[in-house]
């Protein structure tokens, strides 16, 4: 019954998701949004540990001391900003966050959205996937750029709600996106020839 019900949850999840996705014009992200977790590293953790209340990742790493479908997961999914932790450009030997794409940082605000929907069900409040976040803050490995990005959507989604946020992501965070990705390719055209 277990396997049901979390094949179940993860579904509706993954699909809500797509949705928040598709309303963003991220229609690529959207469908392949969390595919790993069918996978069965995955797919069992979450059949054992199944709850419904919280991520059964949890479970398994109170358990285990980690969770081996968690590390899976992140190690494959840029939307999450684990993904990005790697050592330091400056030499050092600190893990620190590299920057994330933007579409990433999209993508990780929709997952967090579909995330409390899905946990806190007709609980639920625009306002609780910023709570959730600032409940971890001073605790993530983030790019301050990437965290400010996240923080000022959360923010905004709670203040001025869904239609509002979604409509700010397609026609600046988005649109600025795609504006900055070209003239890094013009720029990079018009550089002479033998320079780095």
């Amino acid at each position: 019954m277990k396997a049901v019900q979390h094949f179940c949850t993860i579904t509706r999840h993954k699909m809500l998701v797509m949705k928040e996705c598709f309303r963003v014009g991220m229609y690529k992200q959207g469908l392949l949004h969390d595919l790993s977790k069918y996978s069965w590293t995955e797919f069992k953790v979450g059949c054992k540990y199944y709850q419904g209340d919280r991520s059964p990742n949890n479970a398994e790493r109170e358990d285990k001391g980690c969770s081996y479908a968690w590390l899976h997961h992140k190690g494959r999914n840029k939307h999450h900003y684990e993904y990005w932790i790697d050592y330091g450009l400056n030499g050092g030997k600190d893990m620190v966050g590299m920057k994330m794409p933007t579409r990433y940082v999209v993508e990780m605000f929709l997952d967090r959205i579909a995330a409390s929907k899905i946990y806190r069900g007709t609980d639920y409040k625009d306002s609780d996937p910023l709570q959730y976040f600032l409940h971890g803050k001073g605790y993530y490995v983030m790019h301050k750029e990437t965290e400010a990005l996240l923080e000022s959507l959360l923010t905004m989604l709670a203040e001025e709600g869904e239609e509002r946020t979604y409509a700010y992501i397609r026609s600046k965070v988005l649109k600025k996106q795609k504006s900055d990705k070209k003239k890094k390719a013009v720029s990079s055209q018009k550089k002479p020839a033998g320079t780095a």
